[in-house]
């Protein structure tokens, strides 16, 4: 991989993990459109690794808030708004991180021998969770917010990532921030718990990749580098946009990509 595939790799790893529109499924369509004789498989989590600092770094003092709120109420029997949204994460994500790794990629591998299959499947995914995400979004009341949100709620929107991990070009963005909007959870909060929450799995998924030996190369740190100066950008961008936006946009965005995609695929099969 050259460094410049590396940065705009990089950049767009950055612009779409925050945005409900699949940063994986991007990830390999682009290699695949322009025909880069490469795996994407070796460098998507370690790109993530960008994107996880970004979320790190951002949300730097809600960490420390959440981690002190979690211990306090083990240890001091305090309880606090930050100490239950603390728990709510590690009890969602180790079901959530069980459930991803046994599906993974399951219903792409399934239609991976047929030219062009996991495409397809892709474009299926990014069309289908558009509409439901612009239906979803269009009807839910934004009641809830993050301070307000309940054990069931936080614990459901949590588990949806599994669904990510079962159909490439879902989007974990996507389908936590689509479940959060159906609970009724305002945009923004439900943006931020969906951040929250994609820090443990990201974490978990890199954490993988280092201990099978993963070797990292001048342009992969360049990637690294460019997805979370973009990634912080985006998180930035997205966070005041959804105090008045809503996800309409994104939604019409994966349904003409998608339909793009789809074309394309079929024009290369036939």
């Amino acid at each position: 991989m050259t460094i410049w595939i590396a940065l705009f790799l990089g950049a767009v790893q950055g612009l779409t993990e925050f945005l409900p529109v699949s940063s994986s499924a991007h990830l390999e369509i682009f290699p695949w459109l322009f025909h880069w004789n490469m795996s994407v498989d070796d460098y998507d989590l370690a790109l993530h690794a960008g994107t996880l600092l970004a979320i790190l770094i951002y949300f730097f003092k809600d960490w420390i808030n959440l981690i002190c709120g979690g211990y306090k109420i083990v240890a001091k029997k305090e309880k606090s708004t930050e100490g239950r949204i603390f728990w709510y994460l590690v009890v969602a994500t180790v079901p959530a991180g069980v459930l991803g790794i046994l599906l993974e990629k399951g219903v792409g591998k399934l239609f991976a021998p047929y030219p062009n299959g996991n495409m397809i499947v892709i474009a299926v995914a990014l069309i289908a969770l558009g509409i439901v995400l612009y239906i979803v979004d269009k009807r839910a009341k934004s009641t809830v917010k993050l301070d307000r949100l309940t054990f069931k709620q936080g614990f459901l929107i949590g588990i949806s990532q599994a669904l990510a991990a079962a159909f490439p070009g879902t989007s974990r963005s996507g389908i936590t921030m689509t479940t959060a909007r159906a609970f009724g959870v305002e945009r923004e909060s439900a943006a931020r718990y969906s951040f929250l929450l994609s820090a443990p799995i990201i974490a978990g998924g890199v954490l993988v990749k280092l201990l099978d030996g993963f070797h990292f190369s001048a342009a992969l740190v360049a990637g690294i580098l460019a997805s979370f100066a973009v990634g912080m950008l985006v998180i930035h961008f997205l966070m005041g946009f959804l105090k008045k936006g809503s996800f309409k946009c994104f939604a019409i965005y994966r349904m003409a990509f998608g339909a793009l995609i789809m074309i394309v695929a079929l024009t290369r099969v036939f």
